[in-house]
């Protein structure tokens, strides 16, 4: 792996929150890969929501397809533009750690009922699984993960959680950005969840070919698709399609960002802190990019079978924080260890790590 200057460097890492003993195998930020794969937090993902509740089909994507799609996307810019793979690796496997079941539904609604204990922010959830839910080693509680991947995790943060989370919250504060690496992670985030609910919503039966060809990118992507197979059905043109609007999204990212790296010549990680955000797309792709994100709100995320769906979510994460709130000692006990009986915080961790069929299985027991 050749690194360049700007790069995140496991042997230079602002360190762990408890001190261990180096591997004689692995880099740090292997290491903390190694740690987000096994644990329980990460295997929960498998069972909850990105855009179809789990139990609509076997199908869809999960946040542990999509975590590992978001994966692959970032190891390749990360390599392309000579950052730490690693640790992009690692920061696309954790970063939606912390997301309640039921996706983005599950997270207003739990924020909702939060709103006078503080609220409820999913990527702040994904740092406190990681630096305290998780209870695997005997030595420290979370998974002691190193600042550089903890860092890129923290993706968005209120400045007053922030001033609550030490040197881990001061770029909010102060506003400088994170290592290329999050940056990356970040943008192919973006990439992963557009390009792929495209795939999830023609397959569920929510888009169609004809709507679809309104959008720019996809429209563009689909005459290449449409000149050079001419007997292929819609299925696989989805496919051709998305396959092609991911490689030019990530060809421009690459190119747009060694553009700006060029331009600014950071010689360090620190003084990648102290730039403007250098990993980007070019102007006319993030407007086709943005284009297509706003059909996907209008056709697909507002759609009533998405929107009823959206509902029941969060009535049922209601039903569940009311219950909880008002009997914390129906929390199971294994869960509720060590932590005051009457949190709300606790009753909302509860809650976050729950998977979608878990979650419906016990309002329906209430």
């Amino acid at each position: 792996m050749i690194l360049k200057s700007y790069a995140a460097d496991p042997l230079k890492t602002l360190g762990r929150q408890c001190i261990e003993t180096k591997s004689t195998t692995r880099n740090d930020f292997q290491r903390d890969r190694d740690r987000i794969i096994h644990s329980s937090a990460f295997r929960r993902l498998e069972y909850k929501t990105q855009v179809f509740v789990n139990h609509e089909g076997d199908m869809f994507r999960t946040r542990l397809t999509h975590s590992i799609e978001v994966s692959q996307i970032s190891r390749g810019i990360t390599r392309t533009l000579g950052c730490h793979e690693d640790l992009a690796e690692t920061i696309a496997l954790a970063h939606d750690l912390g997301h309640t079941p039921f996706g983005h539904a599950g997270q207003d609604a739990l924020n909702n009922c939060m709103k006078v204990h503080g609220g409820f922010e999913h990527n702040l959830q994904s740092l406190r699984v990681v630096d305290f839910l998780e209870r695997r080693y005997a030595s420290f509680d979370g998974l002691n993960l190193t600042f550089e991947s903890r860092e890129g995790i923290l993706k968005h943060c209120s400045i007053n959680n922030a001033r609550n989370l030490g040197s881990i919250g001061e770029r909010f504060i102060n506003k400088k950005q994170p290592s290329l690496e999050a940056q990356i992670v970040n943008i192919a985030d973006e990439i992963a969840y557009n390009n792929h609910d495209v795939d999830d919503g023609f397959r569920s039966g929510l888009l169609d070919f004809k709507a679809l060809m309104q959008n720019t990118l996809f429209s563009r992507c689909a005459k290449v698709v449409n000149e050079t197979y001419s007997n292929i059905n819609d299925g696989q043109k989805i496919n051709e399609v998305v396959r092609r609007m991911i490689h030019l999204l990530i060809k421009d990212v690459c190119t747009q960002s060694q553009k700006n790296l060029d331009n600014y010549q950071p010689k360090s990680i620190n003084t990648v802190r102290n730039l403007p955000h250098l990993i980007d797309f070019s102007a006319s792709i993030k407007k086709e990019q943005y284009e297509l994100k706003q059909f996907l709100r209008h056709a697909m995320y507002e759609h009533p079978h998405v929107a009823k769906m959206t509902q029941d979510a969060g009535k049922t994460v209601e039903k569940l924080f009311t219950h909880y709130i008002k009997k914390p000692q129906a929390i199971p006990e294994n869960f509720s260890m060590n932590r005051p009986a009457d949190s709300a915080r606790m009753v909302a961790d509860y809650i976050a790590g729950m998977t979608d069929r878990f979650a419906i299985q016990a309002a329906s027991e209430l």
